[in-house]
């Protein structure tokens, strides 16, 4: 298998911009045996009493800081390890180079540490206190458009602080949805995945390709609301799918905390047994695309983007949903 399978041709007109309000009018592909079109408020129609939905509490940090470097040249940072005033990030600017000094008004940095667009920064202050007084949410590139609230990028249901993107496959449920969907009898289970700047970096070679290592917690209670369920098991987003496997054992999940390098692409054996997945639409060549293409097929998820696209879907983070359904 080659990136290039992978690849799917994509309008610039169809990826989203921001997100719909309200969150849960955003449309919903379904996809098992055939495709059906709706709106994501419909999931419900979906759930039954008994069902276990996994959704990924993790909180987006404001890990970005956009000042200068002192020649004057705009700097960006995404922040991603924190040990007081030093940070190991992500930079974005022309030419950084060891030594350099970076202006973010009164607070100084100096790279110290350089491998090409990774660096470690040493500030004049705490690197939290900073993040907290000028920090941004770091949107994906592919998004241009400001913000009108942070929120936006935002589940309803984050919790824990630690991620430099979103969930996104999670942003189309409201609070009151999510209380439809208690309210039928469906379980709501609770694990942490953080998410790395890493998920936006594209793939050179999928046979070298090396995941950056992720952040997830799974306690027990949840792990046995999982373990224990009565029907269907649902899980919202690539992250989620990522965490529960990294701790499967012979179709049951483990209480554990740790870090993740887990790369599922076609070939991958699934360790549990899952009935759906919720999810949006990934970039082309991207591994997000090739963790559902190990879920229902590469040909189905790519022919399922054809027609997305020619029913003007919108795409990416701020897109449209897919339900991909093993169940009748």
């Amino acid at each position: 298998m080659k990136l290039a399978d992978f690849n799917y041709e994509l309008p610039k007109e169809r990826i989203a911009q921001k997100p719909v309000s309200p969150r849960d009018n955003s449309r919903l592909m379904i996809v098992s045996d055939s495709v059906e079109h709706k709106f994501f408020f419909e999931i419900i129609d979906y759930l039954s009493k008994g069902d276990v939905l996994v959704v990924n509490e993790t909180k987006v940090v404001p890990a970005k800081l956009v000042g200068k470097k002192d020649t004057g040249t705009k700097v960006e940072l995404i922040v991603e390890e924190v040990d007081g005033n030093r940070c190991k990030c992500w930079i974005k600017s022309k030419n950084p180079k060891t030594g350099n000094r970076l202006i973010f008004g009164k607070f100084i940095g100096k790279i110290v540490k350089q491998d090409k667009a990774e660096v470690e920064v040493v500030f004049n202050a705490d690197v939290n206190l900073i993040m907290k007084k000028i920090g941004e949410l770091p949107t994906p590139p592919y998004v241009k458009r400001k913000l009108d609230r942070d929120s936006q990028y935002q589940t309803v249901y984050s919790k824990k602080k630690g991620s430099i993107a979103a969930p996104t496959a999670g942003l189309h449920f409201t609070k009151e949805l999510l209380g439809k969907i208690k309210k039928k009898g469906v379980k709501i289970a609770k694990i942490c995945l953080h998410v790395d700047f890493g998920t936006f970096l594209p793939v050179r070679d999928l046979k070298k390709h090396k995941m950056h290592s992720e952040y997830f917690e799974i306690d027990k209670k949840n792990a046995d609301l999982i373990n224990n369920r009565k029907r269907k098991l649902i899980v919202v987003g690539t992250t989620s799918m990522r965490a529960l496997e990294s701790v499967a054992e012979k179709g049951k999940v483990r209480a554990k905390r740790g870090n993740t390098k887990l790369f599922i692409k076609p070939g991958y054996r699934f360790k549990m047994k899952y009935d759906a997945m919720i999810t949006n639409f990934h970039l082309p060549k991207s591994t997000l695309l090739m963790l559902v293409s190990a879920f229902v097929g590469r040909k189905k998820i790519l022919d399922a983007y054809k027609i997305a696209v020619k029913e003007k879907y919108m795409f990416f983070s701020f897109g449209d949903a897919m339900l991909l359904k093993k169940f009748k």
